[in-house]
């Protein structure tokens, strides 16, 4: 399900003391030091798609590559409907066997740009994969992506199209949709993605969080609207940031080091989510007994207080 997002710009990061261009964390950071903080981020990705390039524009420093976003959603999300990409079906006569072309002698060649559809008739865990024979190859992503918990599109096998009857395409047509080249039923276009599990876009660092939740929910279709997102920044702690419209999620990163066991980037709904602070966080993981002895420890020193004030 995932094809990969080209970055599209904002503001580009030069000036690090300049406050439209930087997020506040990144406000005193220099050029040098976030190159050298670059150069270990891209050591530790090392031989992977996941190591970051950076370049200048006008002399503004940009920075882009793959940024992992784990799914921490609560509710499921709804895919839309229709693709925005405009399909054309070519009539039975012109069925192409293994993507080969095979039209009739008043086709043009650009009439070639289609993508066959084939519907599914294994059980509802079953999908397929349609290609669009105009579409470029992808850089292969080392992550696996978007695991739809309900829906047929868990399992994706690639099946060779025959040729259908135009009334029975039609019917099949009007019930299943593409997203990114998979098909999917539309009574199952509800789910929630397993939780934890990552996908990745590709960004720049002049990218918005509200910038790259877009084209998050772009890639995968989601009819949501970016408002109803959030990214937060997860640590092993338990410890959760959430970052601002105006922040950059790829500076963030970069800032917070390459190791994702100790911290991630999670997208959850904005109102069922809510920062907590390191102070509380160091809290979570104890049991429920060493809290409970917590608790008593602190009434007993608040009655000592309370003695000690009516002594007086």
């Amino acid at each position: 399900m995932d094809e990969e997002s080209e970055a599209s710009g904002g503001n580009a990061l030069s000036n690090p003391c300049n406050p439209p261009q930087l997020p506040n964390m990144c406000l005193c950071l220099f050029r040098s030091e976030l190159l050298s903080l670059l150069k270990t981020y891209n050591c530790y990705h090392e031989g992977r798609s996941f190591q970051l390039r950076h370049h200048e524009e006008e002399g503004a420093l940009i920075i882009e590559g793959l940024l992992n976003i784990s799914w921490g959603l609560r509710r499921p999300i709804r895919l839309q409907m229709q693709d925005d990409r405009e399909r054309v079906h070519l009539p039975s006569t012109s069925w192409m066997p293994e993507r080969s072309s095979y039209l009739p002698k008043d086709a043009s060649p650009q009439d070639c740009k289609v993508t066959t559809e084939e519907p599914s008739t294994q059980p509802a865990n079953k999908a397929e994969m349609s290609r669009d024979s105009s579409g470029p190859l992808e850089e292969e992503e080392e992550v696996p992506q978007l695991m739809r918990t309900k829906s047929d599109a868990s399992c994706i096998i690639q099946r060779r199209p025959r040729p259908r009857a135009p009334g029975e395409a039609q019917k099949i047509r009007r019930h299943r949709y593409s997203i990114n080249g998979h098909f999917y039923n539309h009574k199952t276009s509800v789910f929630t993605p397993a939780y934890g599990s990552v996908t990745n876009v590709r960004v720049n660092s002049t990218m918005t969080t509200q910038q790259v939740l877009t084209l998050l929910l772009n890639k995968f279709r989601v009819e949501d609207g970016p408002s109803e997102f959030a990214l937060y920044i997860v640590h092993e702690s338990g410890e959760q940031t959430k970052l601002k419209d105006c922040e950059y999620p790829l500076i963030s990163r970069i800032l917070h080091g390459p190791c994702e066991k100790i911290v991630k980037i999670f997208l959850m709904e904005a109102d069922l989510s809510e920062e907590v602070p390191h102070d509380v966080a160091q809290y979570i993981k104890f049991e429920m007994p060493v809290l409970d002895s917590f608790v008593e420890k602190l009434k007993e020193e608040e009655e000592r207080e309370i003695i000690k004030l009516t002594m007086k």
